[in-house]
């Protein structure tokens, strides 16, 4: 499924969705004209109210960064501007923050922060990058 969404986590799951989105968006990994997972499927994926879903995507659409197709679902836009390394910064900022008040509170140290942090990246990485061999492995077998 191409979200992660977290039915634990504070921030409500619409939000959790069209920031997904965004952040899809601006790093490339979602094109113009790519379709987005139906509202459906989403839901069922996930156990969640298909309104949410639909709630998230109405959001994704008024801000223009979705269009609706009709018989076929939503798709990504057409936008104009490429997101620039500040854009991209701007949509991490929030989870950042969100990271720094939650270290701030347990009264963890700044450097074990940072380090943390580091290693939570990396992870991200390799599981990203074994991803696409495990992808590329499948076309070539196809």
């Amino acid at each position: 499924m191409l979200y992660d969404i977290q039915t634990s986590s504070p921030i409500p799951i619409y939000r959790q969705i069209v920031e997904q989105v965004q952040r899809l968006i601006a790093s490339g990994q979602l094109q113009p004209n790519d379709d987005l997972p139906s509202v459906r499927a989403v839901a069922l994926h996930f156990a969640i109210n298909p309104m949410t879903v639909s709630k998230a995507y109405s959001m994704l659409e008024t801000a223009g960064s979705i269009v609706r197709k009709r018989g076929v679902g939503m798709a990504v836009a057409y936008q104009q501007n490429v997101s620039s390394t500040e854009d991209k910064l701007e949509l991490l900022r929030p989870s950042l923050e969100a990271a720094a008040q939650v270290a701030a509170q347990l009264g963890i140290p700044v450097a074990e922060a940072q380090a943390l942090f580091l290693a939570c990246l990396q992870t991200t990485n390799q599981e990203k990058n074994q991803d696409k061999n495990q992808d590329a492995k499948g076309e070539s077998h196809e």
